[in-house]
């Protein structure tokens, strides 16, 4: 079972580094060898039946996850849960969806067409998870998601992809604190993800976050080819909590900011 899941984060992985270049740089400052260990890896869907949550996390659930706990992001129009493996060196998955009946009926269409056009025997499998955009959709499309919700713009553009992974700053040999973390990155070029400041969270809430503003990236729309904001990657430092275990749960307040690191406007 150990090895499939492996197998699977290896796809998802390799499927995110298409796109997000920056992400293998940022290894070899970070790590020193076997200790860049994954803390967890984001996910974004709609709330249709055909690709929701349920939809999506039934593949990890399949391979020894279990559901954990649910979020809501009222501002963003989102809904959101995180599934633990009992292994707890497998990275936690965190999986958000759109709550799309807020929105207009010009998004509703628009993706209601992106949903349309995906294909269920895909989504059956586990290669949906790294599957990418299978359908089309215009740059004109995109714009008019954009105005009303970065995240649908970000993932009509981009499919079924990880939106980030996570690096766990607990497991690093060099670092212990995520100040030092931010530092280094921004000493190597990388710009950080300001908004609520560049560390969200602290030591009372047991959880402490940062993240690089996301790639830019070509996407093949239907109408031309545009460089927009792809992948981002994070960075996570973990506090136990009073049975001596580290806190595994996520901050609401906190993601909320780690999801504007894909805004086209940063």
């Amino acid at each position: 079972m150990t090895a499939q899941v492996t197998e699977l984060f290896k796809n998802i992985w390799d499927n995110y580094l298409e796109v997000t270049p920056s992400a293998e740089k940022i290894h070899n400052i970070l790590g020193s060898g076997s200790d860049v260990i994954n803390d967890h890896v984001a996910y974004r869907t709609f709330n249709h039946e055909k690709v929701n949550i349920e939809k999506l996390s039934q593949h990890l659930i399949a391979l020894g996850y279990k559901e954990c706990g649910e979020y809501h992001f009222e501002a963003k129009k989102l809904y959101a849960k995180h599934f633990e493996h009992e292994n707890t060196e497998l990275p936690k998955v965190f999986i958000s969806q759109l709550l799309t009946e807020e929105f207009s009926e010009e998004a509703q269409a628009i993706m209601n067409k992106v949903v349309d056009a995906i294909d269920p025997a895909l989504v059956a499998t586990p290669e949906f998870l790294f599957s990418g955009k299978t359908w089309d959709i215009s740059y004109e499309e995109y714009k008019t998601l954009l105005a009303e919700s970065e995240y649908a713009a970000w993932l009509s553009a981009w499919g079924y992809r990880a939106n980030h992974f996570t690096v766990s700053i607990n497991h690093l040999a060099n670092y212990t604190d995520i100040v030092a973390v931010n530092d280094s990155l921004k000493d190597s070029g990388f710009e950080l993800n300001a908004s609520g400041g560049e560390v969200k969270g602290n030591e009372e809430v047991k959880l402490e976050q940062s993240s690089t503003i996301a790639d830019k990236h070509a996407v093949e729309f239907s109408d031309q080819t545009v460089e927009i904001p792809s992948c981002f990657y994070e960075f996570a430092k973990r506090y136990p909590l009073d049975c001596g275990n580290l806190y595994t749960g996520f901050v609401a307040a906190s993601a909320d900011k780690i999801f504007e690191s894909t805004n086209a406007a940063a």
